[in-house]
């Protein structure tokens, strides 16, 4: 009897912790009529006037780090729990999003081709051969490609307070 009462316990907290939800869905009313256009993750912002990859790119050109509502399209996701996107960039490369202090996580699926915009700040950064090798593993690629992993390289890089996934 307690062995099943405190399964029961540890089943509760582990649902109740869920981080994959969404704090808020963001609705929009025209003419009567309200429908979803997204959910909202970590902490709520303005989306109104986000610029694009591109526009992000000539901001922070010269500088350390920018401020910006960045709207931009996901290419991959971490499929473990949720903790980083990746979007794309107009070169064909692409830009790590993670989120402030772990505080929200996106759900672990497959967001591929989803239009996101995220609010933060953009920093450019050397990412580790071992960070460059976790995310690989934590996107699912395989042992060949991570152990070909053996440069650190500079990117830039998203640390996102606020997400809205469209």
């Amino acid at each position: 009897m307690k062995a099943a009462l405190r399964m029961l316990f540890f089943a509760t907290a582990l649902y109740s912790c869920n981080q994959t939800k969404p704090i808020s869905e963001v609705t929009e009313t025209t003419t009567g009529e309200t429908r979803t256009v997204g959910n909202t993750f970590g902490s709520p912002f303005s989306e109104s006037n986000p610029i694009s990859i591109s526009m992000l790119q000539q901001a922070i050109a010269g500088k350390d780090s920018v401020q910006a509502t960045v709207s931009a399209e996901i290419v991959e996701s971490c499929q473990a729990k949720g903790c980083w996107a990746d979007v794309k960039l107009p070169d064909n490369r692409t830009m790590k999003v993670t989120f402030r202090d772990y505080a929200f996580f996106l759900p672990v699926e497959d967001l591929k081709g989803r239009t996101v915009v995220f609010s933060g700040t953009a920093k450019k950064e050397v990412v580790s051969v071992d960070a460059q090798r976790h995310y690989a593993q934590d996107a699912g690629k395989p042992a060949a490609e991570i152990a070909a992993i053996t440069q650190p390289k500079e990117e830039l890089h998203f640390v996102a307070d606020g997400i809205v996934l469209k």
